[in-house]
């Protein structure tokens, strides 16, 4: 039944403008008006997440949008010198290093948050 359609994934945030911005300029993807004052989000080749505007967002305490990537150090310098802020964890067998990312226990990956609270992570390819 489903085999054939073409899924998509959105998430809310508290606020469509701060969120367009931040998509757009400070990440650089294409950021579109979609209906009902949500906006889709171009990934990829082509596909498409939706952010919807949610009055009472609460943002998500997971990982709602990866970002494969060929070289971690590379893109945590570049999105950190554009002012995004990496987290740090230290619990549960998860521990990033100074520049917020964690390495040897899975893919490296980093994670930081979108303006309205939102985990979002680059993750570098095996």
């Amino acid at each position: 039944m489903f085999k054939h359609t073409n899924a998509f994934s959105s998430f809310s945030v508290d606020n469509i403008e701060k969120a367009k911005e931040f998509y757009g300029k400070t990440l650089g993807l294409e950021v579109k008006d979609q209906p009902e004052g949500s906006i889709g989000l171009k990934v990829g080749d082509g596909k498409e997440v939706m952010l919807y505007p949610k009055p009472n967002h609460v943002p998500a305490t997971f990982t709602v949008l990866n970002f494969p990537i060929e070289n971690i150090d590379k893109a945590v310098d570049d999105l950190t010198k554009r002012g995004v802020v990496f987290q740090h964890y230290d619990f549960g067998g998860i521990k990033t290093d100074p520049k917020g990312i964690m390495r040897g226990n899975g893919p490296n990956i980093a994670w930081f948050a979108d303006p309205a609270g939102n985990i979002l992570s680059v993750i570098e390819k095996q």
